[in-house]
């Protein structure tokens, strides 16, 4: 018998193996929520953290006021129930317009999943990509208006970035299968017009020096995911927009923006 007063919640985000394409589309018809049932053919990957990381491409610091050569890496977070797993082959996954804004703003990132037993506390660099059990793609969707009242404020994001439905995410692919992923780019798509592209290899702190840095704040676990920031050209989006997200190899993110 369960001490639960209620039975717990696990988000989790399927893990693509390329022999198995076909048992990731057919898990689950729903694809509008994070939470996905077990099934045989699906190994998934439960949702511990979301870290996110602020402001890590030049171009996108510069767009938003910032200063790339002064400014060390920042972080927020967003709850783990805040994923939509988008997956290829399944019917596309829809997000309604959050209520409290008029100024929705999409943010392609790479998300890295943190996959090793032992906890990483004051990870050495030399260390850092052992942590990493894989990657995907994702959306960090932004109430704008709220992040630019908040910071006129001085106040906390989290109205503007830690919302309900606010990280879409394709699902996660094992590092062991990706041939290169130093040398891709990752893209964003409105309805098929592109809107962000930038190399990987502009971040202005790169994967390990991420993992790095969020070690000395936090423990970090395996379950954990971090989006490594946008690049340049963030822009609003409106319902009946549909939102399309690659980089490299990995699965793409596809997801519509439907009325609140």
């Amino acid at each position: 018998m369960s001490n639960y007063l209620f039975k717990p919640r696990i988000v989790s985000v399927p893990i693509f193996r390329r022999s198995s394409l076909g048992g990731l589309v057919g898990a689950d018809g729903d694809t509008s929520s994070g939470s996905v049932p077990p099934s045989e053919d699906v190994l998934l990957f439960p949702v511990r953290r979301i870290y996110c990381v602020g402001r890590n491409y030049r171009k996108h610091t510069i767009e938003m006021g910032g200063d790339p050569d002064r400014e060390p890496p920042f972080f927020f977070q967003k709850p783990a129930d805040s994923v939509v797993v988008c997956r290829p082959g399944a019917q596309q996954a829809t997000i309604p317009y959050p209520s409290c804004t008029s100024n929705l703003h999409y943010e392609a990132e790479l998300i890295v999943a943190i996959g090793k037993d032992q906890e990483g506390k004051n990870i050495q660099a030399d260390e850092a990509m052992g942590h990493v059990f894989g990657f995907s793609v994702g959306c960090d969707l932004t109430r704008r208006d709220l992040q630019s009242e908040a910071k006129q404020m001085r106040r906390p994001w989290d109205a503007a970035k830690s919302f309900d439905l606010s990280c879409p995410m394709s699902p996660i692919t094992p590092k062991e299968v990706i041939d290169d992923l130093d040398g891709a780019s990752i893209k964003l798509r409105v309805n098929g017009e592109l809107k962000q592209q930038s190399g990987l290899d502009k971040m202005i702190f790169s994967v390990p020096e991420i993992v790095v840095n969020l070690s000395k704040l936090f423990r970090l676990q395996k379950g954990d995911l971090i989006m490594t920031g946008t690049p340049e050209g963030v822009g609003a989006i409106v319902a009946g927009d549909s939102v399309q997200i690659e980089c490299g190899e990995l699965l793409s993110c596809n997801f519509e923006i439907t009325p609140s």
